[in-house]
This record gives C-alpha cells, sequence and structure tokens, in this order.
C-alpha cells in the first residue's frame, strides 16, 4: 500500500456523532432556514423546552451549530437567543462524475462552497476512477482536515442490494455492479454515499437553491441526456428499483426519427445535445457548434433546435400534468434550446396542458457542474442526517 493509502486507513477525519432524531431535525431546521431562533425551532418541531434544550446542547457540544446573538422573531415579541451552523468543523467533499471529467467541491455543513477543483478522467474502470478520486480527496483533505464525508453523484442507476449500495448500470461510465461507495470507503477512509446524479441535484435544489421552500417540485436537466427529478410532500423520490425519472421516451411525435434504442419521435429522438447535433447535420461539431450556427441564422440548425423546443415543451407539459408541482426547476448544458427555441417550448407546453392552465413556475437556473459536485457534497450531509 502506498503511504496515502495507510494514511487514509487510520485517518477517518471528524466522526460524525451519533444524535437523537430530535437532535437531527433541529439541526435540519437551522441548515434548511440558515438561521433560527430557539422558540422558531420548538414551534416547527413541536419540542419541549426541555428536549429543545437538550437538543441545542448537544449540537453546540459537537461544533455544529454557535449562538449569533439575540433578536425578536415571531408574534411574542420576546428576544430569543439565535442560532446557525458552525464553519471549519465539519466539511464535506462531493464528486460528479461524467463520461470524461471529474468535478469535486468542499462544501461546509450548511453547503457553502469552500474549494472547487476539476480534471481529466483518466480512465473510466471503476479501479482507476477510484484511484484517481482518492487522489483527489487526499489532496483536498491536506487543506481542509475538517473533512468528514464524501458524496458521489453519477449518471447512472444506484440501488440497494443485499445493504451493499451499487451503481447498477451507468451507460456513460461503461458500468455494471460496481460497489462504488464501499470502494471508495476503503480508499479514503471517509464514509462515502453514491447516488443517482439528478436524484442529488434536486435534493440540493429543493434543500438550498432554486426550490427552497416549496413541498412539491420536478426538476428537468437537459443535455447529454434528459433528466427529471422529483420532490413530493418534502421528500425525494427515487423509486422502488433506482430508476425514477426515465422521461427521455415519452412520445412527441407519432413517428419521427428513432432515438437509439428503438422509439420513434420520443423525447431521445429531438432533445439530447448529441441528437440535435445530429438532426442538424453536425454531428461531428458537437452542440455548441450547432447552436453558434443557429445564432447565426443556419436554417437547419434552427430547425433542430426548433423540434427540440417542442420535445421540451412536451416533456414539461406532461410533468405538469403527472405530478403538479409548484415549480419545475429547469438546468444543464443543453439550455441554449430554451433560449433559442422559446417560442416553440412555450407553444407545446401550453398545448399539452389545455384545457387546464396549471399555477406552476419554471425557474431556469444557469448551469455549472460544480453545482453538481456540491449537489454530491450535500448529499452527504442530508444522508448522515438521514434526510
Amino acid at each position: 500500500m502506498t503511504e496515502q493509502l495507510d494514511r487514509a486507513a487510520i485517518d477517518p477525519g471528524p466522526v460524525w456523532p451519533v444524535l437523537t432524531d430530535a437532535t437531527r431535525s433541529a439541526l435540519r431546521e437551522i441548515l434548511v432556514h440558515g438561521v433560527l431562533s430557539r422558540a422558531e425551532i420548538a414551534r416547527s418541531l413541536g419540542l419541549s423546552r426541555a428536549s429543545l434544550t437538550r437538543a441545542v446542547r448537544t449540537l453546540q457540544e459537537h461544533g455544529f451549530v454557535i449562538e449569533v446573538g439575540t433578536g425578536v422573531r415571531g408574534a411574542t415579541g420576546r428576544p430569543s437567543e439565535l442560532l446557525r451552523t458552525s464553519e471549519g468543523v465539519w466539511e464535506f467533499v462531493g464528486v460528479k462524475l461524467t463520461q470524461d471529467r471529474l468535478y469535486a467541491a468542499v462544501t461546509d455543513l450548511a453547503g457553502r462552497v469552500l474549494a472547487l477543483h476539476e480534471e481529466v478522467l483518466r480512465d473510466a474502470s471503476p479501479d482507476a476512477l477510484v484511484a484517481q478520486v482518492g487522489e483527489v480527496v487526499d489532496r483536498l483533505r491536506a487543506a481542509s482536515p475538517a473533512i468528514c464525508s464524501l458524496g458521489v453523484s453519477v449518471p447512472g442507476d444506484v440501488v440497494t442490494r443485499d445493504g451493499v449500495t451499487l451503481v447498477e448500470v451507468s451507460q456513460f461510465l461503461g458500468w455494471r455492479d460496481v460497489p462504488l461507495s464501499d470502494m471508495l470507503e476503503r480508499r479514503t477512509g471517509l464514509v462515502t454515499f453514491t447516488v443517482n446524479d439528478v436524484d442529488a441535484l434536486t435534493a440540493k435544489e429543493h434543500w438550498i437553491g432554486a426550490g427552497a421552500g416549496v413541498t412539491s417540485m420536478a426538476l428537468v436537466t437537459v443535455g447529454a441526456g434528459v433528466g427529471f427529478g422529483l420532490v413530493t410532500n418534502g421528500e425525494v423520490s427515487e423509486g422502488a428499483h433506482g430508476r425514477f425519472g426515465r422521461v427521455g421516451h415519452l412520445p412527441v411525435y407519432g413517428g419521427g426519427p428513432d432515438c437509439g434504442v428503438g422509439h420513434a419521435g420520443c423525447v431521445s429522438s429531438y432533445l439530447p445535445s448529441s441528437i440535435v447535433a445530429r438532426n442538424a447535420g453536425h454531428e461531428d461539431a458537437g452542440y455548441d457548434a450547432v447552436v453558434d450556427l443557429a445564432r447565426a441564422g443556419d436554417e437547419q440548425a434552427l430547425q433542430a433546435l426548433r423540434d427540440a423546443g417542442t420535445a421540451l415543451g412536451v416533456l414539461l407539459s406532461t410533468v405538469v400534468t403527472l405530478v403538479d408541482p409548484e415549480s419545475i426547476v429547469l438546468t444543464g448544458d443543453g439550455l441554449p434550446v430554451y433560449d433559442l427555441a422559446r417560442a416553440e417550448v412555450d407553444a407545446a407546453f401550453w398545448q399539452g396542458l389545455r384545457p387546464y392552465e396549471p399555477a406552476v413556475t419554471i425557474v431556469v437556473q444557469p448551469f455549472e457542474f460544480s453545482e453538481w459536485a456540491r449537489a454530491a457534497a450535500v448529499l452527504a450531509v442530508r444522508r448522515l442526517l438521514r434526510f
């Protein structure tokens, strides 16, 4: 074993303590809302004064929260101690994997980004990838010794089988049944959680992002693939078999081009970035080149994006029809389709909803891969809190 591997094996970083349900819930309230008074926490959770005192004392003893003065909160007009999460005591690494790159973020307990890193993925085979992630984590831990856990988001289906978390299948990485969490825990010494990348981003957007404060939210991502995440009653839906959100094959037109797996005229026949490039006749040049051509007025590129816009509108209206969310967060590196084919998106969206006009807000979230890495770090926080 290398010296780094030996060090990681005996140095798990700060060890997350066992917390009662009340204590975990109190910490979650503070994380979600930023700053809360003791009275607000007690009222939200239905805790007695004694139970709240015990919970807050435990959080302070372990360095989770600090007092930041007093303030008048609520209808009583009485001053109350204000609490927020601490900094520098508990930190987390999030890693987002793509087909060819690795993105990492270090965050504090509240999801604030402390450091970012990205590099080319040298080899997507499981052993090589674990070694590369381990090297990145080693460097990040050298600068941030408060790191206590690792979250990893992958493009693929993640399931738990016989108590083992597996990347059951990832077409982008070429994997089947890879126990990534266990492999990374052995390499880094950190408690590790692995999840589908869209599920992680959905949870982050709902907790501390564009969907904060709503109980029902959908997330749609457009880019290399088409992703869908859902929050209902404040919980992220993952499905019974880790395969929730496969919306890429909803039908758009009768007939139409084959999507690549035998469906004609579905969302994946028009919306993924590589398909837009193919439909524009510039498959080798790629999506960005097609976007540039469309901005310059190239009719074939514009038509490919118009078709993609129609597909996106159909997808969005289907989401509203099926799950009736308060808001939809739209993001991904394929977002130019929303800008360049907005008329087609809107037309298909409202056509799909007729005769109804439900109240839903579409929030377009600027795309950054670093946000997906941040989401993986927030995942680690949520899993340690069992949310």
